[in-house]
């Protein structure tokens, strides 16, 4: 980038680490919001679109947790029509239509296909039709069913003569860290203020009994940086950490959340060659799936209870067995075995615990969000699905406007384009084609229309570095890789060469060491072999699927 380049919309820069503490340690603010997951970034977008003084603070890096290790969708939920939640279906089935207005490059249309049997289709079919009516889906993107001629047309590796029927239905796959970055920068853009690598340490609270602030601490290594974020309400949306953060402010409350713990593994798309996203269903009957994402395929997803919010989950061996066997039962030719697996990733669900001895299995637990207001008036909030992430958001601000007593109760986050989705996707992959070629639709999904700045500067690994830490606030080297520009888990090549390209733009932007630098490519490298350590058990004899 030159210094003649125009300014980048929402562009954040935090290099000047001394300088961003002693910004956020300058002013005051209406909101301070914890945790910068897709959650927080909404309620910050939102707040800052009507004119609050709005701070996000984040422990880590922006979508470091959940919000970067979903299953990439979109999705209406039809499960939860079985479970009587309407009214979360119906907000999912609209919010899917307007984060394809708002984001287009982020909401890709794909066919989710579903063999079964005829009885099987029947009810999802029941499903399907009370969906496309709560959503008012248009005609030319409702469900057809198919036979199993058909079936085979659509998806040739499907396992021939084991499915009778089948159904196909439009839905949306999404990048979650791009959508919760892009949701940040519009923050920034609407004038808030965002401080990553910035842990929240205390809240400090008036002679009123009211909290009334934040202090933060610096975690990038070696760093010993603090500031206290002045504010009239803080916002506690610190995903799997919420109950953490609620203990800053009243350490003896009980833990509300119940986290479950969901894992995706990703073979070559060669390996497993569906063309656009199959759904089966698990040992335990529960949907799982298997995507296609470029030069991948990646299959997902488990269920489990997990204890503690770890930033990288553990993944076990019956986590990916239990994948495994989904995918034998569904598709032909061999086995996928652990010797296919490229890479894997793992995330914990931040979902509301159910009633004190509740047998719930985690599959039936809510997926709904709930806040809860703490004895010094922090704002805490729970649960919620990526999909209606934005009208989650809409519900809080409204009353943090109303508590507040200023700013605008017209929400406008369903209007307004997110950083990035002022595009036209087709037009500008094209336009990028005869530069990209075929990378061009890869970086047009990811960064919509600051694409094309990527593009002038080279469209190659070192550009997107470049803009990732120029614009959107990088400063780790696992903040490009697994986020920025989705490289970890949707190549061939997770630790390949281009990740020490990476690492040595980064190094120029950052002033690092050559020691800092090697500690970075380490750390990257230590988070993709942790993940496979379960393979190991794998090709030793697998163990018994999970329930």
């Amino acid at each position: 980038m030159t210094s003649s380049t125009p300014p980048v919309p929402g562009s954040i820069d935090l290099r000047d680490r001394s300088r961003a503490f002693a910004d956020l340690d300058r002013e005051t603010f209406d909101v301070v919001v914890i945790g910068g997951g897709i959650t927080g970034a909404g309620i910050a977008r939102d707040a800052a679109l009507r004119g609050l003084r709005v701070a996000l603070v984040e422990a880590r890096d922006i979508a470091s947790g959940t919000s970067s290790r979903s299953s990439k969708m979109i999705h209406g939920g039809l499960r939860y029509l079985a479970q009587g939640d309407v009214g979360l279906v119906r907000e999912a089935a609209t919010e899917r239509q307007v984060l394809r207005r708002i984001a287009p490059q982020l909401t890709r249309l794909s066919p989710f296909v579903m063999p079964g049997s005829r009885s099987m289709i029947a009810k999802v079919r029941a499903g399907l039709v009370a969906f496309e009516r709560l959503g008012k889906v248009p005609r030319d993107e409702r469900h057809r069913t198919l036979d199993a001629t058909e079936l085979l047309e659509l998806e040739p590796t499907l396992a021939a003569n084991r499915f009778s029927s089948g159904v196909v239905y439009p839905e949306f796959l999404t990048n979650d860290a791009r959508l919760t970055v892009a949701n940040v920068r519009s923050a920034v853009a609407s004038g808030a203020t965002v401080l990553t690598h910035a842990a929240a340490t205390r809240i400090t609270v008036g002679s009123n009994g009211r909290a009334d602030g934040v202090e933060v601490a610096g975690t990038l290594p070696g760093e010993d940086l603090a500031a206290r974020a002045r504010t009239r309400l803080v916002v506690n949306a610190a995903g799997p950490w919420v109950d953490a953060v609620r203990a800053l402010e009243a350490p003896d409350e009980p833990a509300r959340l119940a986290l479950t713990k969901g894992i995706h593994v990703v073979v070559p798309h060669r390996r497993l060659p569906v063309r656009d996203t199959v759904i089966t269903l698990g040992p335990d009957k529960r949907p799982v799936f298997a995507v296609a994402a470029g030069p991948v395929t990646y299959l997902g997803t488990t269920d489990t209870f997990y204890t503690e919010p770890d930033e990288w989950p553990r993944i076990d061996a019956s986590d990916v067995q239990y994948l495994l066997d989904a995918m034998e039962q569904t598709f032909d030719g061999p086995p996928i075995s652990p010797d296919d697996v490229v890479s894997l990733w793992s995330g914990v669900r931040p979902l509301i615990a159910p009633p004190e001895g509740s047998d719930a299995a985690p599959s039936e637990l809510s997926r709904r969000d709930e806040t809860w207001v703490g004895p010094a008036g922090v704002v805490s909030v729970a649960g919620g699905k990526l999909t209606a992430y934005r009208t989650m958001a809409e519900r809080i601000v409204d009353d943090l406007v109303g508590d507040l007593g200023t700013g605008s109760l017209r929400c406008r986050t369903a209007d307004v384009p997110l950083i990035g989705g002022d595009v036209d996707v087709g037009d500008l992959t094209a336009a990028l084609g005869s530069s990209l070629g075929e990378d061009a639709a890869r970086l047009v999904q990811l960064w919509g229309s600051d694409a094309s700045s990527i593009s002038d500067d080279g469209g190659d690994v070192a550009a997107e570095v470049r803009f990732a830490v120029c614009h959107e606030g990088a400063l780790r080297l696992e903040d490009v890789w697994i986020r920025r520009a989705a490289r970890s888990w949707f190549t061939l090549e997770p630790v390949g060469t281009d990740l020490d390209v990476a690492a040595a733009t980064m190094a120029d932007l950052l002033g690092w060491t050559p020691e800092r630098q090697a500690a970075e490519v380490a750390a990257c490298h230590a988070i993709h072999h942790d993940a496979r350590r379960c393979l190991d058990e794998l090709a030793d004899g697998a163990p018994a699927p999970v329930a």
